[in-house]
Parts: structure tokens; sequence; C-alpha cells
């Protein structure tokens, strides 16, 4: 049976941080251990954290995938999990993670939607079609490969170790889950699941501001990655691994 690791980077997030452990603590299929990143924090984070018997890794260097890669090179499990300090997880999600990984062995990365818990209407539609529905339709166009959204995803120790030194972990103002994504070798499969929920917070788009800041984010990573991680090299990479693959599967069939 596969170990697993949650992964929470946390920034002045102590009430919303409180109840994403104390939804943690309820799963079906326990955490084999809890990180939680306190991104330099000026509230009780690091003291949430440990109440919950969590352990807590220090980082500095404030930004997302800065703590996120921090708390992913911390974690000991088979799987890492992640999610954000205001997310809410159902009972269920590290028991549907466990599963999918176990019949899927061909998949590196499993990720799904979030639905907001909080916010007016329009931001809702706004957040969870634009932007969430956005992500998904236009991530998979360009990668040709589900794209990770990192409020709600999972995937296997060997691929960050393959990745961690690839991606721009240091970078404060990247978007964490698309460099990532952008990153991944082409013999990595994401599964989308759109079953495979949880509950996010409606904060970043509470303005327009908020909401410009994060598309801002977006397109910094797609220039930083740029033209390695082009749709056109990303989708060679990938036929050349499948055509190699079909090959490797075709020499093992007729030396039986």
């Amino acid at each position: 049976m596969s170990t697993i690791s949650v992964v929470v980077p946390a920034f002045d997030d102590g009430p919303m941080l409180r109840e994403c452990l104390r939804l943690l603590d309820t799963q079906l299929r326990p955490a084999d251990e809890i990180i939680v990143v306190d991104n330099g924090s000026d509230d009780d984070t690091g003291d949430v954290a440990r109440a919950a018997g969590a352990i807590v890794v220090v980082e500095p260097l404030r930004g997302i995938f800065p703590a996120a890669s921090a708390g992913y090179d911390a974690a000991s499990g088979d799987i890492i999990a992640r999610l954000d300090a205001d997310s809410r997880p159902p009972a269920d999600w590290l028991a549907h993670i466990e599963a999918e990984f176990t019949v899927s062995h061909e998949v590196g990365v499993i990720t799904g939607p979030g639905d907001f818990y909080d916010g007016n209407p329009l931001i809702t539609w706004l957040g969870e079609n634009l932007y969430i529905g956005g992500y998904f339709w236009f991530g998979a166009l360009w990668l040709d490969n589900g794209p990770v959204f990192g409020s709600n995803f999972a995937m296997r120790r060997e691929v960050w170790q393959r990745v961690r030194g690839r991606v721009h972990r240091s970078v404060r103002r990247v978007h964490d889950d698309l460099d990532l994504s952008l990153h991944l070798p082409p013999d990595v499969a994401v599964r989308v699941d759109e079953t495979l929920r949880v509950g996010i917070s409606a904060r970043p788009f509470a303005t327009w501001r908020g909401f410009g800041r994060r598309l801002g984010w977006a397109f910094l990573t797609f220039r930083m990655n740029w033209p390695e991680a082009s749709p056109r090299r990303l989708r060679a990479a990938r036929e050349e691994y499948r055509q190699s693959h079909s090959r490797h599967e075709g020499d093992a069939t007729s030396a039986i």
C-alpha cells in the first residue's frame, strides 16, 4: 500500500488552515503525514499546524511555488497530495486519490477542479467558468495533456524528483501549477478527474485586481518557458514518446 503525504502551503492563513486540517483529520483514508509550509506568516499559522499534529516547514522566500516546492521536498510519501490552506477536501478525497493511483499505474498525476464555497454569484461564476474552466480547457489544448490544478492534485513522488530541478521553484510570481505542468516529461500522464473535487475559496477573485494578478502570473509563466514549452515542441515530444513506447511494446510482444 502506498503512503500519502499532504502538502499545504500557508501564509497568514490561521483560521482557514484550522478548518482545512480539521477536514484532513476526518479523512476515510488518513494521510500518513501532513506538511504545512509556513511561508513567513505573521499570524498563528505555525501554531495552528503544530496543534493539529502537522509537520511544519518554514520557507522564508514568499511565494506559492517556493512554499509548495519546499513541502514537496520534505514529503516522504509515495504520493504527494496538495491542497491550499483554504481548501476544503471531502472525507473521501485521499481514498479517491489512492484508489486511482492503485488501478492506474500509467498515471503520474491526478487532478480535479474546485467548487467555490464563498463569494458572490458573479465572482463564483467567473472563477469557476472563466478561470478554472478556461484553465483546464486551454491547458489541455496547449499541453496535449491534462493541466495540474494546484488547489487539488496529487503526484507520484518520483514525478517531483524528476522535475524539481527544472521548474521555476524560486520565482515568486510564477503560476506554480502551470509551470509544473509545462515541465512534466512526455511519459508522465495527467488525469483530470471531474469527480475529484474540493471546496476552494473565492478570495483570489474577490477583486478585479486579484483576478488580473492571477492571469498575469499565467502569462509570465508561459513567457518564461517559451519556446521550450511551446505547443509544437510539447506535442512533438509526446508523439515521439508514444511512437517509442509503441515500438517497445511491439518488440516485447514479438519476443513472447
